[in-house]
């Protein structure tokens, strides 16, 4: 069994329906979560949106590997109603579900890099880690979540919401 640790998150639409839904469309495959994150509320990082992102962190384990990890979630974010990016910059979006880490391994993969190699640089990504994997060491910084997020440069406004 591989550990895989999922950030879900959107800013259109019923994100927490969405973020629910995708819980449920994941557990279809990859069985039911064992650890999953408060909702966080944060500001868009790396572009101005109208709307908040609602993000959330998923643990599951499974046999699935990376690249067939990546192609099911990708489709999960297609039936979801996301489409594909217009541009090379970042966008809204109804649900977005990126592959933080898997196992306690490092993977380059033409079209994933695991770990997601910015998650040290994103509050919205660290706090919700916070929750159940702050000692998980990240396999490349060989620091633990909360010492990452500790050092994080990143101001933007990041606050748990009470659902």
């Amino acid at each position: 069994m591989n550990t895989q640790i999922l950030l879900l998150g959107g800013n259109q639409g019923d994100v927490i329906g969405s973020l629910k839904k995708s819980i449920g469309l994941l557990s279809e495959r990859l069985g039911q979560p064992i650890l999953v994150s408060e909702y966080y509320e944060s500001e868009a990082w790396g572009f101005e949106a109208e709307q908040n992102f609602i993000n959330q962190v998923v643990e599951f384990n499974s046999v699935l590997d990376p690249a067939e990890l990546l192609d099911f979630t990708q489709k999960i974010e297609k039936e979801l109603g996301r489409n594909k990016k217009t541009g090379t910059h970042y966008e809204s979006r109804p649900i977005d579900i990126d592959i933080l880490f898997f196992n306690d391994k490092q993977i380059e993969l033409p079209r994933l890099t695991i770990p997601h190699p910015k998650l040290h640089e994103r509050r919205f990504t660290l706090l919700p880690l916070l929750d159940h994997w702050a000692d998980f060491v990240h396999p490349v910084f060989q620091k633990n979540i909360l010492q990452l997020e500790e050092s994080c440069q990143d101001a933007g406004m990041v606050k748990k919401l009470s659902v």
